[in-house]
């Protein structure tokens, strides 16, 4: 009884929000997803290092920097969750490097800029340190030969996470891994991110996929599950322990 309690009151939040994001963007929004870690918020903005999103937020952001600010309105909603749990929260609330999730609804079309300027109609602020990520990681580095497309990144494996290393034992060195709508390709010019498209990887280029995939799971399971994250030309020292 009180799992379903909390479901309703889940549900019913994130009810508000989608009446409350038809509200700033009108009838016909589209919505723009981005998932990041805050850099520092406002009462008027939240900072972001985006590392994720749905297909039309890494549209907006091809070409830019990974780092962006976002507009704040009265009517934006701030979710904070503890445990599988949200609560509404206030701008307080939000601490540097907490994962966020931030969802504005703008015209379709918009610019990175207008979607920026538009309030977002809710942040849901998953702390790291509250809500660990339900799957362990399965980071791999390697090189590619160029362009990659059609949802296939053709790595030839260099290093990686103990976990992944361990799924490749006995393996070939040249795995295929796959890339979804939401898999977010950045590459990085000294420590800065700028978010890039698939078909501009170049030959040559060293690049850190991040999986997220049950503990269980086989080489093979892993790379047929879209990455959460490709990286070009990170900077050194990735989190190949976690």
């Amino acid at each position: 009884m009180k799992t379903r309690v909390l479901l309703a009151l889940a549900l019913a939040a994130l009810a508000f929000g989608t009446v409350a994001a038809t509200a700033v963007g009108g009838g016909k929004a589209q919505l723009f997803l981005f998932n990041g870690t805050l850099l520092n918020a406002s009462s008027g903005s939240v900072s972001l290092q985006v590392d994720g999103g749905n297909r039309p937020a890494l549209r907006a952001l091809l070409g830019q920097s990974a780092n962006q600010s976002f507009t704040l309105g009265p009517q934006t909603q701030i979710l904070v969750w503890s445990k599988g749990v949200p609560h509404v929260g206030s701008v307080t609330d939000l601490g540097a490097g907490d994962d966020i999730t931030l969802r504005v609804r703008a015209p379709r079309g918009s610019s990175l800029a207008q979607i920026e300027a538009t309030p977002a109609a809710n942040v849901a602020d998953r702390n790291p340190n509250r809500n660990p990520p339900r799957k362990p990681l399965w980071l791999f580095q390697g090189t590619v030969t160029g362009p990659q497309s059609g949802g296939h990144i053709a790595l030839h494996v260099m290093s990686g996470n103990w976990r992944a290393l361990h799924a490749m034992l006995g393996q070939a060195v040249d795995q295929t891994f796959t890339y979804g709508d939401s898999t977010i390709f950045l590459l990085w010019q000294g420590r800065v991110p700028t978010v890039i498209d698939a078909s501009q990887l170049k030959a040559g280029d060293r690049i850190t996929i991040r999986i997220r995939a049950p503990k269980a799971s086989t080489l093979a399971q892993v790379a047929a599950t879209p990455a959460n994250h490709v990286g070009d030309h990170e900077p050194a020292n990735p989190e190949t322990a976690s």
